[in-house]
Order: C-alpha cells, then structure tokens, then sequence
C-alpha cells in the first residue's frame, strides 16, 4: 500500500516531527508499505494529489498537523489519515477549549483562565493579575493555549513573575492558559483505539521539570514504565483518560497527559499527535503493552481506513 508520511512543516516543533516521521517511515517500509515521504510545504495538497497515495499517516507536530487545519484537507481529497478525526483535534490542541469540555463532562483538571493578547493591549487585562493570584494562588503555571512539547511553559512563583511568564506564552500565541499548579506525580497514559496502555512517568535525572530539553535530549530523562502504582490507582488514572478521549471525541491514537494527586487523577491535556521519536512516551507505552512499534503503525493504518468512511467532508 501506498502511505504518504506527512512531517516536517514550519512548526516550532519542525525537528521533533522528522524524528517521528524518520521512525514511522522505517516502520512502514519493514511492513512492505510503498512510503512517500512529503515535507509539508505550500505544495503539500499539489503533492499528495499527484501521488495518490491509500493512506496518509500523520507525523506533524504543532499547529497544522494537531489542530484540525490538514485532517479537514486529507478529508477533502478524500485520503484516510491517522489519528483523531478534525472535530477531536480542533478541541485537543485547544487546550483552554478542551478544559472547558473535560469540565463539562465533569473530569478533573487543574483550576484556569485565560488571557489574549488583545485582552492585555486593548483591554487593560495586566490590571487582573492580582486576581488571577488571589483567586488561584502560587504557584501557576503559565502555557500557550496551542503549542505541544512543553513550549513556552513556566512556572510562576509569585505576582511580580507572572507578567513575564504571560508574555512569554503569547509569544508562541494569541492566547495565553493560567492554571493551579497540581502537585503530584506527572504520569502519561496512551490510548490506541479506546484502550489504555500501561503509564509512563517521566523523571528528569536534574531534578527539574519535563520541559522541551527534557522530553528530547538523549539521556536526559528516566522514563518508568510501567510506572510504578498501586492497582487502585493504575485504575484511576486510566479510566479517567479514557473519559477525557470520549469527552473531547477522540479516536485513532492519542497521549493524555494528567497528574496524581493526593485527590485523584487530574487532566492537563491530549495530545492529538503525540511524538513518536526514540525519547517520546507513546511508543514505550506501545512496547510495556507487548504492542511492537510496526504492528502500531500496522495498527494506526488500519484504523485510519476503518474510519475514512465516516470522515468523508459533506458535499455543498
């Protein structure tokens, strides 16, 4: 079968994404799969249209390839791609939209609000910042709504930081997400076709957070995984991911991030394209659940053509 690999892009999150697509192309071609690799680019609907392949499989990070924007364009064609469908992915890479909805379904996630850039230069919104601290207290963490990889993400200890911390979020975006900071054990659980495979935690050797370093730079993390939790526990976490990829109507493949604390599982995000290089956390859940990285992506494809069928962008 003919499977075009799309990766790359201009995203800030461009060099991840190769090392994905770099995997998933290996994987492919062990299969027996006719690969064609495309850089996404301006010419990317020109050259899917002269290939014509069976399949897409998606291994763009950022905004193009988790927010919906080439999901609705593979659908146009139509080619079959991996992964959630536009609907999902417009609500995970959202993050304040997908806490507004994991809310709703009434599933834990850490306390927020949200800040734009318009907001603080037509509106006068830096004049809430007390606020935001009495309401939420120290200390906050301070994200872009719509970067992955732990882009622009800081923590906050005190009033007098949180201006910076908010124009650094907006540097990657026009939106800036504020939320409580939930203590407790950072834990990933991956979710292939509605089941939970076995959690990853990851712990940064220096002691510091998961941020972009962290995440991508060969030996600097320990991953466990499985992580190491009591039966109860296991069971909590993943039952409230799997709560969190019907609340936000995914399918295919995706990550959720939460934390455990001392009350429970708590939601940051999903990850609609989760990373799939030699460090990421996905396919070590993949290999704990016996599940080796080709029959994933065998898997991954299967489920993208099962699914091209009520995907199909209505007619006008």
């Amino acid at each position: 079968m003919k499977v075009a690999v799309l990766k790359g892009g201009t995203s800030m999150e461009r060099v991840v994404s190769l090392s994905s697509a770099a995997r998933v192309e290996d994987a492919l071609k062990a299969l027996g799969h006719e690969v064609v690799a495309i850089d996404a680019a301006t010419d990317l609907i020109r050259r899917i249209k002269a290939e014509r392949p069976a399949a897409a499989f998606i291994a763009m990070h950022g905004c193009d390839g988790e927010n919906g924007t080439v999901q609705a364009l593979l659908e146009l064609l139509p080619i079959p791609y991996t992964g959630p469908g536009v609907a999902a992915c417009m609500r995970c890479t959202d993050k304040a939209l997908a806490k507004h909805e994991l809310a709703a379904a009434g599933i834990a996630t850490p306390d927020w609000t949200t800040l734009s850039d318009a907001g603080l230069r037509r509106l006068g919104a830096a004049d809430a910042f007390e606020e935001i601290g009495s309401r939420f207290g120290f200390p906050l963490i301070v994200k872009p709504t719509t970067q992955g990889s732990s882009l622009g993400v800081n923590r906050v200890d005190g009033i007098e930081a949180l201006a910076s911390a908010v124009v650094a979020a907006l540097s990657y975006g026009e939106r800036a997400l504020i939320e409580s900071f939930a203590a407790g054990r950072e834990l990933a659980i991956s979710i292939l076709d509605g089941q939970a495979l076995p959690a990853v935690e990851a712990l940064p050797k220096d002691g510091g957070s998961f941020d972009f370093e962290a995440r991508y730079q060969l030996g600097a993390t320990e991953y466990v995984c499985p992580a190491t939790l009591s039966e109860s526990a296991a069971s909590a976490c993943s039952s409230t991911a799997l709560r969190a990829w019907n609340a936000l109507g995914c399918d295919g493949f995706v990550r959720v991030d939460l934390v455990l604390t001392a009350s429970g599982p708590e939601i940051l995000e999903v990850n609609a394209v989760p990373g799939l290089t030699d460090t990421s956390l996905f396919p070590l859940a993949t290999e704990a659940a016996g599940i080796s990285f080709e029959s994933f992506v065998e898997r991954a494809l299967d489920l993208a053509l099962g699914a091209a069928g009520r995907r199909r962008a209505p007619s006008t």
